[in-house]
């Protein structure tokens, strides 16, 4: 039982803490849900926050600080046009616009938000993402889709970058 409860509190350890200022793995995880009661998709994006800033710098040659207080107003352009260039979504085959709802620095990642307006039902959604696949030849993306309580999850391994849910 102790060797059990040792290995659930080490995996989010060497996920995401810092080892030598580096974490082990890099990985993006998406997050998208149906809210059937608004007709929306509501997208979640983490990245940790070292990647993503070393990416938005090396993508827009400016300087990035996405920790910094009051950084909103200078960085929401930069974190929502990197994110809709390298996340798109296609919902029942038709490709759908995101909306960017701000961000926000959460432990060691930075989450940004994003909706998707006008989505009735959910029978497939198509995912074309290669976040930070530019950084790090061993970039993967978690995405998790729920749609009516059922929640369905794959992997995504630079360089691959389509996936599709079906319910």
């Amino acid at each position: 039982m102790a060797t059990v409860f040792f290995k659930w509190l080490l995996v989010p350890f060497l996920l995401f803490s810092p080892v030598s200022g580096r974490h082990p793995i890099f990985v993006s995880v998406i997050e998208i849900e149906h809210n059937a009661k608004e007709k929306s998709l509501e997208v979640t994006c983490r990245i940790f926050t070292d990647d993503f800033e070393k990416t938005l710098r090396e993508e827009f040659k400016k300087p990035v600080d996405l920790l910094k207080e009051n950084a909103a107003q200078a960085m929401n352009p930069l974190v929502s046009q990197y994110i809709m260039q390298h996340l798109k979504i296609a919902v029942n085959g038709k490709t759908v616009s995101m909306q960017f709802k701000g961000f926000e620095p959460v432990e060691e990642a930075i989450y940004s938000y994003f909706e998707v307006d006008g989505v009735n039902a959910v029978q497939t959604i198509d995912i074309d993402d290669d976040i930070l696949y530019s950084y790090k030849k061993e970039q993967m993306g978690i995405i998790h889709v729920t749609v009516n309580g059922e929640r369905k999850s794959t992997r995504l391994l630079n360089p691959q970058r389509k996936a599709q849910v079906t319910f």
